[in-house]
């Protein structure tokens, strides 16, 4: 009798793994976790970064520039996303400056030039290439050692797939000249 009881339980454990694995395949989309949150290939720069802990200034930013809708849009892009550490680096009032409406210019300047046209995989980099940012200038990639390198920021968190390009953390604001 007890034999049976564990060959009943035995078989209703294994109809239950299988159902939540079921539910866990159709449910959940695998991903990368950047600030306590699922990054997603079904959703886009935006919606992806909305979700991050790590990039709240990033997207007050995004916000402020008006550039929403853009980086939203069918792309692809390629961004280069600071963190809130990132932005903490930067000389003090810095970022409050560039959140104030008459800032709008500089601000758009430079989070634009935190993005490049096009879908670039850490498969795609090489070191010493160069890539036009939509700001304009030229962004250089570099890689020391196994770490890959834009400009002077490091890449915390690469080949994050958003359906509308691929994001990257950095852990510094890069800037235009």
């Amino acid at each position: 009798m007890l034999k049976q009881t564990l060959s009943v339980i035995a078989i209703a454990v294994a109809i239950f793994s299988t159902q939540v694995n079921a539910q866990n395949k159709m449910g959940k989309e695998d991903g990368v976790m950047v600030g306590g949150a699922m990054m997603v290939k079904s959703k886009n720069i935006v919606e992806n970064a909305l979700n991050s802990k790590d990039h709240t200034t990033l997207v007050a930013a995004v916000k402020a520039a008006g550039l929403v809708e853009t980086l939203a849009s069918a792309g692809p892009f390629t961004v280069f996303a600071p963190t809130n550490a990132a932005f903490n680096k930067l000389p003090k009032g810095t970022v409050e400056g560039l959140l104030k409406p008459e800032a709008k210019g500089k601000l758009t300047s430079v989070l634009t030039y935190h993005v490049v046209a096009g879908r670039y995989t850490s498969k795609d980099l090489k070191n010493g290439m160069k890539l036009k940012t939509v700001q304009g200038e030229e962004i250089t990639i570099t890689k020391k050692g196994n770490q890959w390198i834009v400009n002077n920021a490091k890449i915390q968190i690469g080949d994050i797939m958003d359906s509308n390009g691929v994001t990257y953390v950095i852990d510094t604001v890069i800037m235009p000249k």
